[in-house]
C-alpha cells in the first residue's frame, strides 16, 4: 500500500499526559539521572521547581505513543516494522513537571522518498492544557519502500 502524501500538513491531537511523580522518578533512574530535582520533591521546590524536574530525554514518554499511532494509522500507509529513528531535536519553553498535564499535537511536516528510503519528519508540540507551552521536538524517521 502506498503511503498518503496527503497526512503532509496534517496535525493530530492526543489526550491529556499527566507526569507522575514516579514515572519522572523511574525514567531519571533508568537513565542514570542522579540530580536530585529529578528525585526529591523538596530538593526540586528548594531549586524553585513546582514539583520534580523531569530529565531532559523525558518528553519521549508521552511523544512517542502518539507518533506511533500515526505510523500504525492503516490510512498512513506507513511500515513500522523496520522504521528506523534517524534524528530527534528537543527545545524547551520550561522543564516538564511532576504535575503536569500536557497535550501533544503531532504534525506531519514532511515526507520523501529517497533511493528506496521514505524519510518522514514529525514535529511535536507539547503544552499545558491551559495552552503554555512546555516542548518540541522534531524527530526523522525512516522506513523502507515498497518495492
Amino acid at each position: 500500500m502506498p503511503l498518503d502524501e496527503s497526512y503532509v500538513g496534517r496535525a493530530f491531537d492526543s489526550p491529556p499526559y499527566q507526569v507522575a511523580r514516579e514515572k519522572v522518578r523511574d525514567f531519571a533512574t533508568a537513565v542514570g539521572e542522579r540530580d536530585p530535582r529529578c528525585h526529591d520533591v523538596a530538593a526540586a521546590r528548594a531549586a524553585g521547581y513546582p514539583d520534580l524536574v523531569a530529565p531532559p530525554t523525558f518528553p519521549v514518554v508521552f511523544t512517542m505513543p502518539r507518533i506511533e499511532a500515526l505510523l500504525r494509522d492503516p490510512g498512513f500507509g506507513w511500515r513500522f516494522e523496520g522504521t528506523v529513528h534517524g534524528d530527534q531535536k528537543i527545545a524547551f519553553h520550561r522543564p516538564v513537571h511532576a504535575g503536569d498535564e500536557l497535550v501533544t499535537t503531532v504534525h506531519v511536516e514532511s515526507l520523501r522518498t529517497r533511493a528506496g528510503t521514505h524519510m518522514l519528519t514529525l514535529r511535536c508540540t507539547c503544552a499545558t492544557v491551559e495552552g503554555e507551552p512546555v516542548c518540541d521536538t522534531e524527530a526523522l524517521l525512516l522506513s523502507q519502500a515498497d518495492s
